[in-house]
């Protein structure tokens, strides 16, 4: 257990705000505080606009050591302050947005009596995206191994307990085990997923991935950590686990270090929103261009290619008066985004909603992946399609 309680435990929550966008400041009736979920921190000034509540945080000395967050780690307790202080956004009185100062950054212990495992909240330096925050986090911790979960997941109970038992002596590190609940209709049965919760599934079956790592202090020192160059929560944990097999040892896997993933709400059309994550796969396939082929994907997405180019090809046919030809490209093209609609629909949701967002998002993502793709390839130097 004393291993236990010294092992870092580095996330997303304990490295980043989450800086919430542009709001104007509430200057309306009293909320009350305690018809807000999450209920804000006490002292919390809560003010009406509209269907939006805003509070004002603060630390007061005599909450201090009383229950402050509730993580997945554990109830965390205030030892010194804490980076609650700052403004939250709740709306129809739930909390869907939190900005700290950027001066905040504290400490708590998961104890009352502040004798704990401690926990810290480390702010980097500069730059941006998760894998800043990850590199501030583990180069900021003492341990000998490093636990990387995400802010919306829940370990288990003996998450990190099973994780340290799992790695094995000659490993560099290991990928616990991620489970995606799945939504339960009236009838007790699971629902057919949607597109977008299918994609998070898919978790479940990824090689390496940071919502639930344990990776040796000396092997993250060996690779340098995370590369920096991957600004969005996509393909940096598949480049991290390349070079730590490459360069520090095998990585393993264990069965019992659990955390569940719940599916993020979404708004509609999000799978348009994630063809901007493609611009990393081309660094990615610049660092690791085999293993890209044989672990990530086989072949260029070549149907992209082909609707997109039918498509374009249309137009100059059409002003070179042959209209018959370019009614045929856009048939072809208007098939192979049918025929990727279907694919879509085949293993998800058939509601007329559904259906209706894959019909409509389907026609767009072969554009929006073409051009985030020679985005990236440009902008890496690198010939990838």
């Amino acid at each position: 257990m004393h291993r236990i309680r010294t092992l870092a435990m580095v996330g997303v929550f304990a490295l980043t705000a989450i800086i919430a966008a542009s709001v104007p400041a509430a200057a309306g009736p009293i909320v009350d505080p305690d018809t807000l979920t999450p209920v804000p921190p006490p002292g919390a000034v809560c003010r009406a606009n509209g269907d939006w509540s805003i509070c004002h945080t603060v630390f007061l000395e005599e909450f201090a050591n009383e229950p402050a967050i509730d993580l997945p780690c554990g109830t965390l307790y205030e030892t010194i302050y804490d980076p609650r202080t700052g403004l939250r956004w709740y709306f129809n009185e739930l909390l869907v947005k939190r900005q700290v100062f950027a001066h905040a950054e504290g400490s708590w212990s998961l104890s009352p009596t502040g004798d704990g495992p401690a926990v810290r909240y480390v702010r980097p330096q500069g730059g941006r995206g998760p894998a800043v925050a990850r590199n501030a986090g583990w180069r900021a911790a003492r341990a000998d191994l490093i636990a990387f979960t995400d802010d919306d997941t829940v370990p288990a109970s003996d998450w990190l307990a099973a994780g340290e038992r799992d790695l094995e002596p000659g490993w560099s590190a290991l990928c616990g085990r991620v489970v995606v609940p799945r939504r339960i209709g009236s009838d007790g049965a699971a629902l057919p997923p949607t597109d977008h919760e299918l994609m998070t599934r898919g978790l479940e079956s990824a090689e390496f991935v940071t919502a639930n790592a344990f990776v040796r202090r000396s092997a993250l020192l060996a690779v340098s950590g995370f590369d920096e160059r991957f600004r969005r929560a996509w393909r940096e944990d598949s480049d991290l686990q390349f070079r730590l097999q490459r360069e520090a040892g095998p990585v393993g896997r264990s069965v019992d270090a659990v955390v569940e993933h719940p599916v993020r709400p979404e708004a509609w059309g999000v799978s348009l929103r994630q063809q901007k994550n493609v611009f990393f796969d081309a660094l990615l396939y610049k660092k690791h261009p085999e293993l890209y082929r044989e672990r990530i994907l086989a072949a260029p997405p070549w149907n992209y290619y082909a609707i997109v180019a039918l498509t374009v090809a249309a137009l100059p046919l059409a002003l070179a008066n042959a209209r018959r030809t370019s009614a045929v490209s856009l048939g072809l093209a208007a098939i192979g985004v049918a025929a990727l609609a279907a694919r879509r629909l085949q293993p998800t949701a058939t509601n007329p909603e559904h259906v209706v967002e894959m019909l409509a998002t389907s026609a767009g993502i072969p554009f929006l992946s073409v051009y985030w793709r020679l985005r990236g390839a440009w902008h890496f130097r690198v010939p990838y399609w």
